[in-house]
């Protein structure tokens, strides 16, 4: 072989390394335990309290706005890290990049704002 192809064997052990035990987890646990199965252990549990009434309640769209924007807005962070660490080797260009990109997350977070996505009745 040649020596680039030996530069992929470990990455090849590793997969192999994840996926056996993944397989051996998956059937170890059907295999091992007890089985008897009974209306108390099939029972829904959470945190102590008894589940009470149907689990498919509707949540309300602004609840997975706010998750989304929050996701939306957490992301923006991990553009700021790179860009604040190599602040100077960027130069005056990287600093006008960064004021385009955070006018942009403005514009955007003022259009939240308006359409009141932010708030609660």
């Amino acid at each position: 072989m040649q020596s680039d192809q030996l530069n992929y064997i470990p990455i090849l052990m590793q997969l192999i390394l994840a996926v056996g035990f993944v397989v051996v987890t998956i059937v170890a646990s059907g295999k091992l335990g007890p089985k008897r199965s009974s209306e108390a252990k099939d029972k829904n549990f959470e945190c102590g309290i008894e589940s009470v009434g149907n689990a498919r309640i509707p949540f309300s769209v602004k609840y997975f706005l706010v998750a989304i924007l929050f996701v939306l807005f957490d992301v923006e962070v991990i553009f700021l890290y790179p860009w604040a660490v190599n602040f100077k080797e960027l130069g005056i260009e990287g600093m006008f990049k960064m004021i385009i990109f955070m006018m942009m997350l403005l514009v955007g977070f003022f259009y939240i704002i308006k359409k009141k996505a932010l708030e609660w009745e």
